[in-house]
């Protein structure tokens, strides 16, 4: 039996709502095969994050080489690279290894507002990683940093693909979930943008939204989907699992990952 593989490499949410633990849920809900990396552990729950540990940079390598070297990854997602050691070490391993498919989600803050990506690391994220990635998905807050202007509207957010899309990566996904209005998407290809309209949903159920969005385009590309459609995908099962979404503690909610019918 032929089956789709999809590697991770991100931090470890011990809250299981974002991170490591939710990219490997999404894969799954996509029946894809899913691997991992961590480059970081976190104390963290749906109030915060109490705590990171940052995984030794050559012990990160250790783990690419180690999953790179026996399976096939048809598609690679990137999350929480926390420093510059670790951007430098895992791009590093992706150059030699030769990855393709490289879905980049630049995490720089939690949902509960701690950061997550240091100052220096931004820096090497831009340098050495975005020019290895089919795609880089930011949101308003992220693709402000990354393009130096502020992203609050529709003609701001294709200005800051363009930008973004200078630093090397083939595609660049500005994604709108935090637009006033209803949270429009857009794909800039270098030619042209592509619109990714939906409603807004009101919900607290959306702790992990980036990850998981982002390694459902990764599991749809493992699975041969061109980029419009896994990203088109993408959106309807992150609505959906936010529709489906629940509370387990006392602060932000998490999604559904394995959503009825999908």
């Amino acid at each position: 039996m032929e089956v789709s593989t999809a590697l991770t490499i991100a931090g470890s949410d011990s809250g299981g709502g974002a991170g490591i633990q939710a990219d490997l849920k999404t894969f799954s809900a996509f029946h894809v095969f899913g691997m991992s990396v961590v480059t970081a552990v976190t104390a963290q729950n749906s109030l915060g994050v109490h705590g990171v540990h940052e995984l030794p940079p050559a012990f990160v390598a250790r783990q690419i080489d180690a999953v790179l070297g026996d399976f096939r990854a048809d598609a690679v997602k990137l999350g929480m690279l926390a420093s510059a050691p670790i951007v430098a070490a895992v791009a590093g391993r992706l150059r030699h290894h030769r990855v393709e498919g490289l879905v980049v989600d630049p995490v720089m803050v939690a949902k509960s507002g701690d950061p997550l990506l240091t100052a220096d690391a931004r820096e090497a994220l831009i340098g050495e990683v975005l020019p290895l990635a089919l795609v880089v998905t930011p949101n308003l807050h992220e693709a402000s940093v990354l393009a130096g202007i502020p992203v609050e509207t529709l003609p701001e957010m294709q200005e800051a693909a363009r930008r973004i899309h200078a630093l090397g990566p083939r595609y660049v996904l500005v994604k709108g979930g935090h637009l006033k209005a209803d949270p429009t998407d857009l794909l800039w290809d270098g030619r042209e943008v592509t619109r990714f309209d939906a409603p807004r949903i009101e919900s607290r159920n959306t702790h992990g939204t980036g990850c998981a969005f982002s390694a459902a385009i990764a599991a749809g590309l493992a699975r041969g989907r061109p980029l419009v459609d896994a990203v088109r995908d993408a959106k309807a099962y992150v609505r959906r699992a936010i529709e489906e979404g629940f509370q387990p503690g006392h602060g932000v909610g998490v999604l559904r990952h394995f959503i009825a019918d999908w």
